[in-house]
């Protein structure tokens, strides 16, 4: 059930440009399952008589995934094109889309685009096509956040269960342990301040899903979504629960206790590498982000530790997740089953999710892995040996119950963006934020039609 509201919405957030025409995709009259055939696969098939699925994917190690399963598998065959990571394919996916040919069968999306494209009729519900079976692998927050309403349109890969990263020869020196509230948070950034030390963690307008899973920590809400409420979303972002994380951040940047950089740029990276930052308050997958920047190979190496995140209530731990991706079934895959087939399998079987895990490319969200002693008991390199895994990310990993988006979400990330780099400006509180947060995110879902609740 979609309306033309919801079709406007995401169109206006799809930002399509002119893209060159992609080579791989269904929806044609190809009987095996894709409009690619073995030469544009950057892979080998090597069971050419069996019928063919294509994908776009950018996992690190996706030829070797891919491979592993065309070994394995005697029913179907992987044809794998890696068309860019992120935002590179989802430009190519809308083009097909908006086109109505030249898509994949199966498609790598992080879980919080899946909503835009699920309202788009791009992706094929997967309850009756195997989730049954699959079910029980995973848990019911890795489901939520691949699934739209009660509908499931994609197969939970890996995940970014949060905690806090932190540098032990800063918290050695000025006599600090990890925090456990943010209220002690607050007091350790101040101790370190007072004495002459660095600021604490950075908060940084370039990342709105981290701030997005530090609300839903306070027990915010801010979106519910069901597609079959036609033309209905409701939007939260003033509660007071909102408010609380916004107004904390405010005052820890208004008492310079944290950085305001934006993340993920060589300037920051610098800044972690030289000790500028105590702590980084990350996902599971940082560990191989930060190793790939050069993080812990010099002078930082053997400093680094993790914890759990820090609590609004410590006798009521959250957890909260930052990323994660899924296989989705493109809605022009000629052969759905055979589709939702490798979107269920290609990325797991043991071999995958082993080199995936223990090279830290990906932090799997498979339960047989989660509970393997030897990735729960895994001494973490980065980490100085730490089993991180047991300590923090399982735990995290299990206790997550999922998000809630919806199709006009990176418009909401666009505009957080923009009041988190006001409260960094020191032009607006927490609450002020919030306020205009609330007031732009449901003026522009009311412009696209939605009933606002």
């Amino acid at each position: 059930m979609k309306t033309k509201p919801v079709l406007a919405a995401v169109t206006a957030l799809a930002l399509v440009g002119a893209l060159a025409a992609c080579t791989a995709g269904g929806g044609g009259d190809n009987a095996d399952g894709g409009g690619n055939d073995d030469a544009n696969c950057t892979n080998s098939i090597p069971k050419e008589d069996l019928p063919v699925v294509t994908m776009w994917a950018w996992y690190p190690n996706m030829e070797l995934v891919v491979d592993n399963f065309n070994e394995q598998n005697d029913e179907v065959q992987v044809c794998w094109t890696n068309a860019g990571a992120g935002g590179d394919a989802y430009d190519k996916f809308q083009t097909a889309i908006s086109a109505g040919s030249g898509a994949p069968d199966v498609m790598m999306v992080e879980a919080d685009r899946i909503a835009t494209f699920q309202a788009q009729d791009a992706l094929v519900e997967l309850n009756d096509l195997g989730y049954e079976d699959v079910k029980d692998n995973f848990s019911e927050g890795a489901w939520k956040d691949v699934s739209v309403g009660d509908g499931v349109y994609g197969a939970p890969v890996d995940g970014g269960p949060m905690g806090m990263i932190y540098r032990t020869d800063i918290f050695d020196q000025y006599g600090i342990t990890p925090p456990t509230t943010w209220a002690e948070l607050e007091t350790a950034a101040q101790t370190v301040k007072d004495a002459g030390g660095p600021v604490f963690a950075s908060f940084a307008a370039n990342q709105p899903a981290e701030v997005t899973a530090l609300m839903y920590q306070n027990g915010a809400q801010p979106f519910e979504y069901d597609p079959a409420n036609e033309g209905e979303i409701g939007i939260d972002l003033n509660s007071a629960e909102v408010k609380e994380v916004l107004d904390y951040w405010s005052g820890l940047v208004e008492k310079d206790l944290v950085g305001t950089e934006d993340q993920f740029t060589p300037e920051y990276i610098a800044g972690v590498i030289n000790g500028d930052y105590a702590t980084y308050l990350s996902a599971a997958w940082a560990p191989g982000y930060l190793q790939g920047a050069g993080v812990g190979e010099g002078a930082d190496a053997g400093v680094w530790a993790t914890a759990p995140m820090p609590q609004w209530d410590a006798s009521n731990p959250i957890a909260i997740n930052w990323g994660g991706s899924a296989f989705s079934v493109s809605s022009q895959a000629s052969d759905p089953d055979l589709a939702a087939q490798v979107a269920f399998g290609v990325y797991a079987d043991q071999a995958s999710l082993d080199d995936g895990w223990q090279n830290q490319i990906i932090f799997p969200l498979n339960v047989n892995v989660l509970e393997s002693p030897e990735f729960q008991d895994y001494e973490v390199p980065f980490f100085g040996g730490q089993q991180a895994n047991k300590e923090v990310y399982v735990p995290a990993a299990n206790a997550y119950e999922g998000m809630t988006y919806t199709p006009i979400g990176q418009y909401y990330y666009s505009q957080l963006t923009e009041q988190i780099a006001r409260i960094n400006e020191g032009s607006a509180t927490g609450s002020e934020a919030a306020d205009a947060l609330q007031e732009a995110v449901v003026a522009y879902a009311e412009e696209q039609g939605f009933t606002v609740k």
